[in-house]
């Protein structure tokens, strides 16, 4: 059912758009999982599917939307009209699937995402963003409107180059915006490391900045059977080793909130409240 969202005042919700160079990463999974974990910590927490022509979080929670975000975006539907509530009360903004008019937005579209994602945040703590994957110019802006970029790879070397690829673009746009990583389906925290130690000392030489390591998620049959169920692992089984990841990230990330997060604040610079935090990953306990 739709969830009507109230214009509250107060501070902004931090928001993190979570990307990746390569699909099949699991990506939307994480974003999902995470905002289930960053509620479960008691935190108001929204996410907008910001693959805009081939969505997928509505289907991956069985929830069934009567819109979309494309009606939103259309200038037809307000995004209170499109909100769903999901599990444990995080609200979710369904994106359109199959729609060739939303794979590039033109001028009023865009301006339209754009007080849509001031909308939705406006009571949240936190805001997930979820692009599609790749280096599209769609990708790139909607990053453009985060207070933090996580970037998740794995350890294949074609997800390795292709996080890369996508940090040095978002690097390019705004060298200011943190990035972090997060290493999905790793066997280990030894493979999990190694990973972001390959992404970060390219990064490091070619590009002049640093990145945090804000984990690594163990590679849990779980998640495939949560996925089948169309529920979140960290609810499909607490215990489970990928689910113990994933609280250790939201503890992170919730532990780094910054007072002020969103529009019209100062922006999280290398030196800021962000990198202030050791870089080495939180444990999966």
């Amino acid at each position: 059912m739709s969830l009507n969202v109230p214009a509250v005042g107060g501070r902004p919700a931090m928001r993190i758009a979570v990307t990746s160079g390569k699909g099949g990463v699991g990506k939307t999974s994480l974003t999902i999982n995470l905002a289930v974990a960053l509620a479960r910590l008691g935190h108001r927490v929204g996410v907008i599917d910001a693959d805009f022509a081939l969505g997928n979080i509505d289907v991956m929670l069985g929830l069934t939307p009567v819109d979309h975000l494309g009606a939103v975006l259309a200038g037809q539907r307000a995004v209170s009209d499109v909100t769903l509530e999901g599990p444990s009360g995080v609200r979710i903004i369904p994106s359109g699937s199959g729609v060739r008019a939303l794979t590039v937005l033109d001028g009023p579209r865009w301006a339209r995402f754009v007080h849509a994602v001031e909308e939705a945040g406006r009571d949240m703590d936190f805001l997930l963003l979820d692009t599609a994957s790749g280096v599209s110019d769609n990708v790139i802006d909607v990053v453009g409107l985060a207070d933090y970029a996580l970037v998740v790879t794995s350890f294949d070397p074609a997800a390795v180059v292709d996080a890369y690829a996508v940090i040095k673009l978002l690097t390019a746009a705004d060298w200011h915006r943190p990035i972090g990583i997060v290493v999905n389906a790793a066997r280990d925290a030894r493979e999990g490391g190694q990973v972001f130690r390959q992404i970060s000392l390219a990064a490091d030489r070619f590009l002049g900045r640093s990145l945090r390591y804000d984990g690594h998620v163990i590679d849990d049959p779980l998640v495939r059977d949560a996925a089948l169920a169309q529920v979140p692992v960290v609810g499909h089984d607490a215990q489970g080793p990928a689910s113990r990841c994933i609280r250790g990230l939201a503890r992170r990330l919730a532990a780094t909130r910054p007072m002020g997060s969103g529009p019209g604040t100062p922006r999280i610079g290398p030196d800021g409240p962000l990198d202030s935090i050791p870089r080495e990953a939180p444990r999966c306990a």
